[in-house]
């Protein structure tokens, strides 16, 4: 973690480090001299406290699946050394995301899984939060699906993962990949309410092609993925896309074509 040179500030300056030192990681920071133990005792446990509390309540099959000594001794070497880089609390969980991706150590007993399994977890609230926008006089919602340019809603989020994290939990928890990837869609619906869809790599494909294809029709798109697929019937193709689309649209995750 950064270091703040408080040689130079003044006196009020130095103790109010050497008090966030002490809550973060008083093993290795001693309670500032002009403080009474006891009295940063109820300081140092309040702000772990809450911090654990909060990645628990983000994180619930990661912590229900770490045992307490290796969950606490993870969320202690967070609050120790991660520099984060906001102050909003809904933001917390993100910065331990980053924390697990970019600065954890990994240790020889973690589940191959953990970083998908916590970045899942995570979009759960990055989602319920986003401050996102649609212009619908932008959208047609009845637009041809076929001959129009489709519109994904910015609150649905297309993922794919190497482990099926939607599924692990106590009782499942997969040792390798079992040489398939896992396509998911999460999305937040009108009442704020999250979901999740397992789709298949041909719907993922379709979705990653309306997003980074973003004037190209819908009837263009599946012939495309016709040809990749080498299909010897294009018409099968289509009509399975276009069902495939129909369900988005009823799931609000394609929100119609752009006017």
């Amino acid at each position: 973690m950064t270091t703040y040179n408080t040689v130079d500030r003044p006196d009020f300056v130095r103790l109010q480090y050497s008090f966030a030192a002490h809550i973060r990681n008083p093993e290795k920071n001693p309670c500032p001299e002009a403080i009474e133990n006891r009295r940063m005792k109820i300081y140092r446990e309040l702000l772990y406290n809450n911090v654990e509390d909060f990645m628990a309540s983000t994180y619930p099959v990661l912590r229900q699946i770490t045992p307490d000594d290796r969950w606490h001794s993870m969320i202690r070497d967070y609050f120790a050394n991660h520099l984060s880089h906001t102050p909003l609390f809904t933001e917390m969980p993100r910065e331990f995301l980053k924390y697990l991706e970019h600065e954890r150590r990994p240790q020889p007993d973690d589940p191959p899984f953990l970083l998908e399994l916590a970045h899942y977890e995570w979009v759960e609230l990055a989602l319920s939060i986003l401050d996102e926008k649609v212009n619908e006089t932008t959208i047609n919602s009845d637009g041809d699906l076929l001959d129009g340019n489709l519109v994904i809603s910015p609150l649905a989020w297309a993922l794919n993962y190497r482990f099926p994290v939607h599924k692990i939990g106590p009782d499942f928890q997969p040792k390798d990949t079992g040489g398939t990837q896992t396509h998911l869609v999460v999305y937040r619906d009108a009442g704020f309410d999250i979901h999740f869809i397992e789709i298949n790599a041909i719907t993922a494909r379709l979705l990653h092609l309306i997003t980074t294809n973003p004037d190209k029709t819908g009837r263009t798109l599946l012939q495309q993925i016709s040809i990749e697929l080498n299909h010897s019937r294009p018409d099968i193709v289509m009509d399975g896309g276009m069902e495939i689309l129909n369900n988005l649209i009823r799931r609000k995750v394609i929100l119609g074509t752009r006017v």
